[in-house]
This record gives structure tokens, sequence and C-alpha cells, in this order.
């Protein structure tokens, strides 16, 4: 568990640092890292006029399994089901790998562009 939460505090200070525009407003609770929040405003039409709050659960077993994200905002998109979780392959159980890092804009710009 110590190494989660390592790679946690490690993932939530490097996508503060980088100034991702299209991720904004990053919530991570200090007590409980596995939880967070935060605002995806994409550039490109139809969505450019929005800002979608989402939410990311990461798993006890992270980075082994994938994390878990889901609009908070209502949404409609293809790879958004109806109780807003997030349905990309990049974060499916059986094409995650534990080195995809959910900063390195993989996950999220997977989120931002699809």
């Amino acid at each position: 568990m110590l190494q989660v939460w390592r790679r946690l505090m490690r993932t939530s200070h490097e996508i503060r640092r980088s100034g991702m525009k299209n991720f904004r407003n990053i919530q991570v609770e200090e007590s409980n890292l596995l939880s967070w929040q935060g605002l995806i405003v994409p550039d490109n039409p139809p969505y450019d006029k929005g800002a979608f709050r989402i939410e990311i659960i990461f798993p006890t077993e992270y980075p082994f399994k994938p994390p878990k994200i889901t609009f908070k905002t209502k949404i409609y998109h293809p790879n958004i089901d109806e109780k807003g979780q997030v349905c990309l392959p990049v974060i499916s159980a059986e094409n995650w790998k534990p080195a995809t890092k959910t900063d390195q804009g993989y996950v999220m710009e997977s989120l931002i562009a699809s």
C-alpha cells in the first residue's frame, strides 16, 4: 500500500507541475489519495463550451489495476456510459499496464481527445 501512496503522491505533484490546461482544479485529499476530483475542459467542439466534473478512484492494487474514471457532469458521449463511467480501452482491465501513468497525458489526453 505504501508504494501506491508514493506513486499517487508523485502523480498528483507531476500533474500540478505540468500545468495541463485541459485537466484543472485537481483536488486530492491528503488523507485519501485514492480519490481525486477535477475538471476536464476540452478544446474541441462540440464539448469546448463546457467543463465536466470527473472523479478518479484508484484501486488499492494500483498500478496493477486501472483507475475508475466517472463523469459527474452529465454528458452524452460514445465513450461514457449512462452512469458516467468512462469506457476507454486504455483503462480497461484487459488493456491496462502497470507502466501506464495517469499523469503522462496518456490517460488524461485520451479522455480529452475522445
